[in-house]
């Protein structure tokens, strides 16, 4: 799908539509890290929404013929990969900070939906990625498993996330 002129123009409706959604999906994804004390917060997710959704944006704005959009997709996926990978450590034999990455790849993904002019399927997975966060914890209450540690205090097993950056 190549972009629209108006989507790269600071004076159209459409780049500030698309603005406002990356910025309101990494917003809404960003709060609910801040609330729980984790390091990607509020800031950091809009930064990576924005700037995915610029860089896509930028790279479908190149005709097909002189550029495989595609490109740039698999250039943020690499990147925003390591970026990720930098989020996991290893503290004391436990392993944290996998949902903070696992979160990371989101909001690139997020970014590059509103990138592409799909906004509506941006909105509606940012609502999903937010139940996936809260939901799983009220569920493990339900269920009347611990609470969650904060700040990487706990440790990662295959049955939970605890200790998560």
């Amino acid at each position: 799908m190549l972009i629209e002129p108006d989507a790269l123009s600071p004076e159209s409706q459409l780049f500030w539509l698309r603005i406002g959604t990356a910025v309101l999906c990494g917003g809404a994804i960003g709060i609910e890290r801040q609330i729980r004390g984790k390091v990607a917060g509020i800031r950091t997710s809009i930064l990576i929404c924005l700037g995915t959704e610029l860089f896509v944006a930028m790279g479908s704005s190149f005709p097909a013929v002189r550029a495989d959009p595609t490109r740039v997709l698999g250039q943020v996926v690499t990147g925003i990969g390591f970026l990720g990978a930098g989020v996991i450590l290893s503290r004391q034999g436990r392993l944290v900070g996998v949902t903070t990455a696992a979160l990371i790849w989101m909001l690139a993904a997020l970014g590059s939906l509103v990138g592409l002019g799909y906004l509506e399927a941006a909105l509606v997975i940012t609502l999903i990625t937010l139940l996936v966060l809260t939901g799983i914890e009220k569920l493990d209450r339900f269920r009347g498993a611990p609470a969650r540690k904060q700040r990487g205090s706990g440790s990662f097993t295959a049955e939970s996330d605890e200790g998560e950056v």
